[in-house]
């Protein structure tokens, strides 16, 4: 997953170089988040979550800023905060989002929790809701409301 995380920011950093609105995508915390819960539901225990999704945020933190540090790139340190925040808490968010493939009511309030946080981050961090935020959120609330997962 280290790796994946490190592909992942090279990837990112890549796009927001040379293409514009790739670059705008994947500079969102909606897909991060999306790219999380997948992590998440997807690992075969709650503790596989916590160290699938840690070494991933960490990996593309690492090579995203670097990347950013070489070429030059514009970057703030008030967003490498955030996201290094963001990074060091994903083992606790993927502990409660790989709930939310369980039975019950409490799955559901953290799923909508996900969900909400997602589109605020849009609204609030990142000016506003645009096209690519609704197919972000839809593939989201597919993969936690309505996709099933065999574990």
């Amino acid at each position: 997953m280290f790796i994946l995380g490190l592909l992942s920011g090279s990837v990112s950093r890549l796009l927001d170089i040379y293409t514009q609105n790739l670059g705008n995508v994947f500079s969102q915390m909606a897909i991060w988040i999306l790219f999380g819960v997948l992590i998440s539901i997807y690992s075969s225990s709650k503790k596989k979550a916590m160290l699938n999704v840690f070494p991933f945020c960490i990996g593309m933190l690492i090579t995203y800023y670097f990347a950013a540090f070489i070429t030059k790139g514009v970057y703030s340190n008030i967003f490498i905060a955030g996201w290094t925040v963001f990074a060091l808490f994903s083992p606790i968010l993927a502990y409660f989002t790989w709930i939310t493939k369980e039975k019950g009511f409490f799955p559901k309030i953290i799923s909508i929790c996900i969900v909400l946080v997602s589109v605020l981050s849009s609204v609030i961090l990142f000016d506003g809701f645009r096209v690519y935020d609704f197919i972000i959120n839809a593939v989201l609330i597919y993969f936690l409301f309505i996709k099933k997962i065999n574990r």
